[in-house]
């Protein structure tokens, strides 16, 4: 849980369709929110998406960063960078994944945790 001002709380799936909504308005592709809770212990949800480039990659990390500080998430560790083709962003129970096309295809963690529900999916 994620408090925000005036008592209100932000739950960890909340915090994850915020995600994908700031991902769509940012033109991230293939946007897709996982949920994790019957499968895992680490994580709660993910959310995958793709971007066309590494300044997309780049705008669309700094843009949830801002957004999801704004709804009252915490992110507690970041990997990778734009030159790399992936960005990892840990809110705890919502870690989100911003991929280039050519990383997504490699790492596949669609299939990978392929039996779990998936809420969202923007193509």
């Amino acid at each position: 849980m994620y408090s925000l001002s005036g008592g209100v709380s932000l739950d960890a799936g909340d915090l994850a369709r915020r995600a994908v909504d700031a991902a769509s308005d940012m033109q991230a592709s293939d946007i897709l929110l996982l949920d994790l809770r019957a499968l895992e212990t680490f994580t709660d949800y993910f959310v995958i998406m793709s971007v066309e480039s590494s300044r997309q990659m780049d705008a669309v990390r700094q843009d949830l960063d801002r957004k999801l500080a704004q709804a009252g998430g915490v992110l507690h560790h970041s990997e990778g960078d734009p030159f790399s083709g992936w960005t990892l962003m840990d809110y705890g129970d919502a870690v989100i994944h911003i991929f280039d096309q050519k990383q997504r295809d490699y790492f596949k963690l669609e299939q990978l945790w392929a039996n779990a529900r998936q809420i969202v999916r923007v193509q």
